[in-house]
């Protein structure tokens, strides 16, 4: 009788043999999960095993236990955050990797690769950029430099190519270096009044053309009378012509205000020589004298002289020649030139003959006075009125708003005057931007009972920007009875400059935009 153990091997052949008969769709594992009686001696199995498996095994493998799992699960997640908000904080050269989290929040290219802007991951150039003493390293990457700048193109990768890993950059300062790269990194423009002239030196210095016109156009925007000569004179260093165009514009118009500025103090030689010899300065000859003289002590100083009135001159050499002095009337002369010692003896004598005597004698200066700017007029009415319908003055305010479509210069008003005969008014004018006054005039003006118009002046041209609206108000007071204007206009074309106008809730006394008072704009453009 078999024994208990073959019984047993036999059913194991039995089975391995009925197995082996089955067809092969039968022998896949089957997708049914195991019964409950499989599933605990598995996880009892596993549970072994992470009692055997210990850090001090030979196969390093280390048990963890469920509530440090998850305390790592909980780590895993708050990594992104914490990674998202260091990337914001940033870190101006240092070294700092992009993480998963910042590549997810910066999903274009362009902003990837400002990640690296003044980023030290990475770097493989470094510049030393500024005077020496107040320089500052910034850190690079060639490539981006290089495909952004066919001057660093030529640098890194040219027939010459530098080899230093540090490389000097002196007459750059360090702020317009990183606003260079800052658009080479990234195509972002920050620009800041204080070192716009110094970016748009980089910008030309290293070929980039985008930045270079941005810092025009942004130069344009700002351009004024106090800054306009400074302008000037960059922008014929720069080669810029058509900011030189933008600064004639306002150094004509604004002659006065541009002449007096500190910045007038500040130009070169040449420039100086080039704003004397301007035919269009709307200025008198006295304060162009003036302006000449007190470049002339600022640039004694730029040279450690003393300004005394020969160093003055010596300074000036023939530049004096250029104005007009001859231009000026005797009471100006009297009080300004010949009392200033920059003159000498002989050319004051001179100059005393060719005012009072029959024999003039012959000057180094210019005798022809120079032509300054012609104004121009917007009229908005077409067409008078008086008697049938009479409008009054009655003191009260007159105003209307108006709108250009290129920047102008507004130098005063055409006004109504009396329709009873010759009178004189006193006026008060004003030009305001969005309730802020800009200019006010007090002055007088004589009608001679005309139905034409009378200018009256603000003291300086004022500037006014394209696309915004002014409002401009008279007050008049004298004759109450005076001429009216009819069948206004909404839109005017003046030359290349096109004048929108619309009322104003400051006009009390019946001016809108189909009739009333202040006929005329008078400017320059």
């Amino acid at each position: 009788m078999p024994s208990a153990d073959w019984l047993h091997h036999g059913r194991i052949m039995r089975c391995l043999t009925f197995l082996l008969l089955l067809p092969e769709a039968l022998k896949k594992p089957s997708k049914l999960p195991p019964p409950c009686s499989e599933l605990q001696s598995l996880k009892q199995s596993q549970t072994m095993a992470a009692e055997l498996y210990t850090a001090n095994d030979a196969g390093g493998i280390t048990a963890v236990p469920d509530t440090e799992r998850s305390k790592e699960l909980q780590v895993d997640r708050a990594e992104p955050e914490e990674e998202e908000a260091a990337a914001a904080a940033g870190s101006p050269s240092s070294q700092r990797s992009v993480s998963q989290a910042e590549a997810r929040s910066h999903p274009t290219l362009r902003e990837r690769n400002a990640l690296m802007f003044n980023n030290e991951l990475m770097a493989d150039v470094h510049f030393m950029v500024g005077a020496p003493g107040e320089s500052q390293k910034v850190p690079a990457h060639k490539y981006v430099l290089a495909v952004g700048s066919s001057v660093f193109g030529a640098m890194f990768y040219g027939d010459l190519a530098e080899e230093e890993s540090e490389i000097l950059i002196p007459d750059v300062e360090p702020a317009a270096f990183l606003t260079l790269l800052r658009y080479l990194y990234s195509d972002e423009i920050q620009l800041e009044a204080d070192t716009v002239l110094a970016t748009l030196y980089a910008a030309k210095k290293y070929m980039v053309a985008a930045l270079a016109r941005a810092c025009v156009t942004f130069l344009e925007s700002s351009l004024e009378a106090r800054n306009a000569c400074v302008l000037l004179s960059q922008s014929r260093l720069f080669e810029e012509p058509q900011l030189s165009q933008r600064c004639w514009e306002v150094i004509d118009a604004q002659a006065e205000l541009a002449l007096r500025s500190e910045g007038f103090c500040q130009i070169d030689p040449p420039t100086l020589e080039i704003i004397l010899r301007r035919e269009t300065l709307h200025a008198k000859e006295l304060l162009v004298f003036q302006a000449a003289v007190g470049w002339a002590a600022a640039e004694c100083r730029r040279r450690g002289l003393a300004p005394t009135a020969s160093n003055k001159r010596e300074v000036l050499g023939k530049a004096l020649f250029l104005v007009r002095v001859p231009t000026m009337s005797l009471q100006e002369f009297a009080d300004g030139p010949a009392q200033s010692d920059i003159l000498t003896l002989e050319e004051t004598r001179n100059l005393f003959l060719w005012y009072t005597a029959a024999n003039k004698p012959r000057l180094d200066f210019p005798l022809v006075a120079r032509q300054g700017l012609a104004p121009q007029r917007c009229h908005r009415f077409q067409s008078s009125a008086y008697r049938s319908n009479q409008w009054r003055y009655r003191g009260r305010c007159d105003s209307i708003q108006f709108a250009v479509d290129r920047r102008v210069f507004i130098a005063g008003l055409g006004l109504y005057g009396s329709s009873g005969g010759r009178a004189e008014y006193g006026v008060r004018i004003e030009l305001k931007r969005q309730g802020l006054l800009l200019a006010q005039h007090l002055t007088k003006f004589l009608s001679d009972g005309s139905s034409g118009t009378f200018p009256v002046w603000f003291e300086h041209p004022v500037q006014v920007e394209q696309d915004a609206f002014y409002t401009v108000s008279a007050v008049l007071d004298g004759s109450e009875l005076s001429y009216f204007g009819q069948e206004g206009m909404t839109e005017v074309q003046c030359g290349k400059v096109t004048f929108q106008f619309q009322c104003s809730s400051d006009s009390t006394n019946g001016t809108g935009v189909q009739g009333g008072q202040i006929p005329e704009l008078v400017f320059y453009a």
